[in-house]
């Protein structure tokens, strides 16, 4: 009933208003005013044109559904709604009095100017209740003394198209946020130089940001704060030396909710600026994706991630969650990254069912157990041993770990009838020169093995280095610089496809939700994430340490260490005998030929040498394999000869 009488009030206003517009412009076009009027119209006759006019209006206004329109959200399609309905209803009314008393006494001006006049007064009042609404009246408030005037929240400098800066303005009106104050906004094109966007003006170009925060030092405005108002890797002109720079100087960097962090809060117009990572500063241009795809596929489903407490994993976890999946599994043997993800999720999502299952993909059984247990619809496989230099010093543990839960987890789904597994690998599968690198080549050949016939789906996700992962890069390098250096490289031409841990979930799972909708196919498919432009190490190494507002060379010291064992100077997303193919946006899938299907009976010599603990013999076993998987060996059938006696 609440919402009848909205619209209805509306429906009304717009009538009034039309009533006004009439009377209004029948006094000027009969000249009321003036000593020489025209004979008026009985006072009878006009109360009922006024009341036709009105009616029209009404009968338009609810035809056009204005009702539905909330006059604080008013904007440029309603104004031409409006225009449209004024024009309406002086042609049907024009008509309308024609045919009864072919319009005497009306003067024909009235009409020309009762939709001038309805016109503004429907848009002004529109215009008038959203002014009020994002507080736009506030700074010409009369009344207001001009201490009441001068913005004490800190300044905030905005750097971002006027565009942007208009939307972040308005949402920030509407939700009467006065944290900061705004005191100009710095483009990205020269022609918006000097306009202005809701009082706060376009004072210079991002190229010339240094000249900006100068004349802002001046007018005695400098920032306390600089907001991107678009995602940090889009913004071109900015070099590592200002940043680090503005950092010394105490300007905080902050970025609004990026598309995976306004997930889960669709409804709200704007969200908590938050600082800046050095990985967002880092990283290419942000993947965007079509989420309704992947809503589809997690919704409603029950969810089993392995490795829920690494990297990865966590993200997995938080962007499942998101989409609000029926149940979440967190499988992980870390006792400590599983409590850390699980007591999140109890702060983050209490609503959401779940369940923390301390559990190494190692021991078969017991993972047999958890999955029968949980009953998952999809399983995604994070669980694995990554370090190249650790899994290079323990190939034992990277075969257990890698291969052997691998196809444990495998082994489980099916047993538990879930509908898909993904398997998240590493561009250190392709052509392994590792011990790593070959252990997730040879995970990749067990998932690929898995299909058979009709029921659980298998899938292989790769993709190179993640930005701020456990571990990785940028850690390391983020720990020597505030330890004063020096900085480790391995060599000063060594490269890496880097990025972000939220880009790479996300890709993830939309290579997921594209197998999923996918027919049904004879072989597990393999996808490949497009990583952009390789990095070089030394050049990010520099780059870190600008960021930091120290110099390379001469603050901080770059030591160049020497290649590792089984390390390379560059990754291939593919091997020599794949070749891919557009599947999606972003993701492209691997047509790779097996040379080798992988059986139980491949497996069980390696896992055997493996327990054992025969460093040799398991790394020569596990390259032999992959050699074989690869074509560069023919391949030799795994028999077990089984005596009779």
């Amino acid at each position: 009933m609440e919402q009848v009488a909205n619209r209805a009030q509306t429906i009304v206003a717009d009538a009034l208003i039309a009533a006004g517009a009439f009377f209004i412009a029948y006094l000027l076009a009969s000249g009321q005013f003036l000593e020489t009027a025209a004979p008026a119209l009985s006072r009878l006759k006009l109360l009922q044109l006024i009341g036709m006019y009105a009616g029209l209006a009404a009968i338009f206004s609810t035809l056009f559904r204005r009702e539905l329109s909330p006059w604080r959200y008013v904007s440029i399609p309603d104004v031409l709604v409006l225009a449209r309905t004024a024009f309406l209803t002086a042609g049907v009314f024009l008509l309308g009095v024609f045919v009864l008393n072919r319009a005497e006494g009306l003067p024909r001006s009235a009409l020309a100017m009762a939709v001038v006049f309805q016109m503004a007064g429907s848009m002004g009042a529109r215009l008038m209740r959203r002014a009020l609404h994002e507080h736009a009246l506030d700074s010409f408030t009369p009344l207001k003394t001009a201490l009441d005037r001068t913005p004490n929240a800190p300044s905030l400098l905005l750097i971002g198209s006027p565009a942007l800066a208009d939307s972040y303005l308005r949402d920030a009106a509407r939700r009467h946020d006065h944290a900061w104050s705004p005191v100009g906004i710095v483009s990205a094109d020269a022609r918006d130089v000097g306009q202005q966007v809701r009082g706060v003006c376009v004072i210079e170009t991002l190229g010339k940001l240094d000249e900006a925060l100068a004349d802002l030092r001046r007018w005695n405005r400098y920032p306390r704060a600089i907001l991107f108002l678009d995602e940090p890797g889009r913004l071109k002109g900015l070099t590592a030396d200002q940043l680090g720079q503005l950092k010394n100087d105490g300007i905080r960097l902050l970025r609004l909710p990026s598309i995976v962090e306004l997930a889960h809060h669709e409804g709200m117009p704007l969200l908590p600026m938050r600082e800046i990572s050095v990985e967002e500063l880092l990283a290419r241009d942000p993947i965007e994706l079509d989420r309704a795809a992947v809503g589809a596929l997690i919704r409603g489903r029950r969810v089993l991630i392995t490795g829920a407490g690494g990297s990865i994993g966590a993200e997995l976890v938080r962007q499942v969650a998101r989409f609000q999946a029926a149940h979440i599994s967190l499988l992980d043997f870390s006792e400590t990254s599983l409590f850390e993800i699980d007591r999140e999720m109890a702060e983050t999502w209490p609503a959401i069912s779940r369940n923390a299952v301390l559990c190494d993909v190692r021991n078969a059984h017991r993972l047999q157990q958890a999955f029968k247990r949980e009953t998952p619809d999809l399983v995604f496989h994070a669980a694995a041993l990554k370090h190249v230099s650790m899994v290079e010093r323990h190939p034992c543990e990277g075969v257990l770990t890698n291969v052997i839960g691998t196809w444990n987890v495998a082994e489980a789904t099916r047993a538990s009838g879930a509908g898909l597994m993904v398997l998240i690998s590493t561009d250190k599968a392709v052509d392994p020169s590792n011990v790593m690198g070959a252990t997730k080549r040879l995970a990749e050949a067990v998932i690929q093995a898995q299909q058979v016939g009709p029921g659980a789906r298998f899938a292989a996700v790769r993709f190179g280095n993640v930005l701020g992962s456990a571990g990785s890069v940028v850690p390391i390098f983020r720990s020597q610089i505030e330890r004063g250096g020096p900085v480790t490289v391995t060599h000063e031409d060594i490269e890496r496809f880097f990025m972000t841990i939220p880009e790479a979930a996300q890709l993830v799972l939309h290579a997921t939700a594209t197998s999923a909708e996918g027919e049904q196919t004879p072989h597990a498919r393999l996808f490949l994430l497009e990583m952009g432009e390789p990095v070089r190490i030394m050049d990010l190494a520099r780059q870190m340490i600008a960021l930091s507002g120290h110099a390379p060379g001469k603050d901080i010291e770059i030591e160049v260490t020497g290649l590792r064992p089984g390390e390379k100077l560059t990754e291939a997303l593919l091997d020599e005998t794949e070749r891919s193919i557009p599947c999606a946006p972003k993701v492209m899938e691997v047509v790779s030929p097996s040379a080798l299907r992988i059986t139980a009976n491949h497996l069980l010599e390696l896992e055997e040498l493996a327990s054992a603990g025969k460093v040799d013999e398991v790394r020569t076993r596990l390259f032999d394999i992959v050699a074989q998987v690869r074509g560069e060996k023919p391949p030799v059938p795994a028999l077990r000869v089984v005596s009779n006696a």
